[in-house]
């Protein structure tokens, strides 16, 4: 296995929150209320898978490992991707803060939330595609054999002792019952 599998596949993950994101912003859309458990779990595996866990795989290791072997043929969808990640972390952290109002009964803020899980969605599923389409292709060029098994290593040392033992299991369980959420 690769390592840009490993992040294929944590991609399908972060792909079914995605669409549970976007069906609850698309309910509050439509005048409901939003259902705060749901949206607080999305925020939460945003943070902590998305960002803490695969980001963290690209930004700590693939991408510093991209840029060593092939400078020019990555700096310009690194620069673009790395935007993409903080523009993420930007709308994560405005969902945060919006929410409480939102699940108080404010119209406005339960519009904006709402506004503002869409554009993480658009955002998300625009990245995944340019890196799946894109970066690992070139990656898979780029990187050679020992590259690709130290940046496995690397990977799990992620999950294992930065995000703790069971934590990207947690995540996996999360986005799955947050899947199956009508």
């Amino acid at each position: 296995m690769k390592p840009t599998d490993v992040l294929r596949h944590e991609h399908k993950i972060i792909l079914m929150v995605l669409e549970a994101a976007e069906r609850e912003a698309r309910g509050m859309e439509a005048g409901g209320p939003p259902h705060g458990a749901r949206v607080s779990q999305a925020i939460e595996f945003c943070r902590n898978f998305t960002d803490r866990c695969h980001h963290a795989k690209e930004e700590k290791h693939l991408f510093p490992k991209m840029k060593e072997r092939s400078p020019l043929a990555a700096e310009r969808p690194l620069g673009v991707l790395m935007g993409e990640h903080e523009e993420g972390r930007r709308l994560v952290a405005a969902m945060a803060d919006g929410l409480p109002p939102a699940c108080d009964g404010d119209r406005a803020a339960v519009q904006v939330l709402a506004a503002r899980l869409i554009e993480y969605v658009d955002l998300l599923r625009a990245h995944i595609d340019k890196e799946d389409n894109i970066l690992f292709p070139l990656a898979d060029k780029v990187l050679r054999e020992e590259d690709q098994k130290a940046l496995i290593e690397a990977f799990e040392k992620i999950e294992a002792v930065e995000l703790g033992e069971g934590v990207h299991e947690k995540y996996h369980h999360l986005a799955h019952v947050l899947a199956e959420q009508p």
